[in-house]
């Protein structure tokens, strides 16, 4: 299973879909969901959230079983370094590998701070490099403080992340590079909403290998999509998420579809996010579609 998803990002189509666990402890209604919308005929793969903005939801390890079980498609579990030290971050993995929960998203995470419980913690032992390494360490037989395991776990697959924009682009290239120095086979990109910034991204990708790693396997770019159908998700994106750039045309065309209605706005937001996604596809077909679990979107996006 994995081995054909990691074939797809390095040779041919990679597409994979976002979903996020809810505040329940069920998880079974989104794999329902997109059972009923055939989503799985349509993507490569799907992933899973960890407690994104620090919010209380279902675990991404086993709901990323759950999916892979239902649907049998591979799922990249993110695992946050926030909210666990490095006992819980191997004792999680280990548990996860028997179960072949193998493609992992390491983060950071976001600040404990944002978080709806009260007074809750940050563990934060390091950044996601400290899990790329770990996993590194487990892909060699052994726990990261280098003592043998008692049986060598199946490989482990280490996706990261990276902002799409930057006002200094060669930011970008030394964060890509520190990630494919750690051990990343697959770097995702916050949402992008430009082609020419696309473009970009894949030339800052070619020199990241280059100069971190010319001799090892390279790491590959996903590109982010998030289908943007109202003006103020646009306005909130562009002006409160740092790390991504949201045309000004994008905004301009929304506000003027606004100001005839919700229809308008939607179908004209929709247009903007299905072209853009045939765009990077024909440009680079390794994407990753988020939208919050409007699963409707995805497949029109999709199909």
């Amino acid at each position: 299973m994995f081995d054909k998803l990691i074939d797809k990002l390095n040779n041919g189509t990679f597409i994979t879909l976002e979903t996020t666990p809810a505040h329940s402890p069920i998880f079974s209604p989104i794999i329902d969901k997109i059972a009923e919308l055939e989503l799985d005929k349509l993507v490569d793969g799907f992933s899973t959230t960890d407690n994104p903005l620090a919010k209380l939801k279902y675990n991404p390890l086993f709901a990323a079983k759950m999916l892979q079980d239902r649907f049998h498609k591979p799922v990249i579990a993110t695992m946050s370094m926030r909210d666990r030290n490095k006992i819980a971050l191997q004792s999680d993995l280990l548990g996860a590998n028997e179960v072949d929960v193998r493609a992992i998203l390491a983060l950071t995470g976001d600040p404990a701070t944002i978080s709806d419980q009260p007074h809750a913690k940050g563990v934060f032992e390091g950044d996601s490099s400290l899990l790329l390494d770990i996993i590194s360490a487990f892909n060699s037989g052994m726990n990261y403080a280098g003592k043998p395991l008692a049986v060598q776990p199946q490989q482990i697959y280490p996706f990261a992340v990276i902002n799409s924009y930057a006002k200094n682009p060669k930011t970008l290239q030394k964060k890509m590079q520190k990630k494919i120095k750690h051990g990343a086979i697959g770097i995702i990109t916050q949402p992008v909403y430009d082609l020419e910034n696309a473009k970009l991204l894949l030339e800052l990708k070619e020199n990241a290998n280059q100069e971190c790693c010319p001799e090892q396997k390279r790491a590959e770019l996903i590109f982010g999509i998030f289908p943007i159908t109202k003006l103020r998700t646009a306005q909130f994106l562009s002006a409160h998420v740092p790390g991504i750039n949201v045309p000004n045309s994008w905004i301009e065309a929304l506000r003027t579809a606004n100001a005839k209605g919700i229809e308008e706005e939607y179908k004209v937001g929709f247009e903007l996010s299905k072209k853009l996604f045939e765009d990077l596809k024909d440009l680079h077909p390794k994407i990753h579609l988020m939208t919050a679990n409007q699963f409707k979107i995805a497949k029109d996006i999709l199909s």
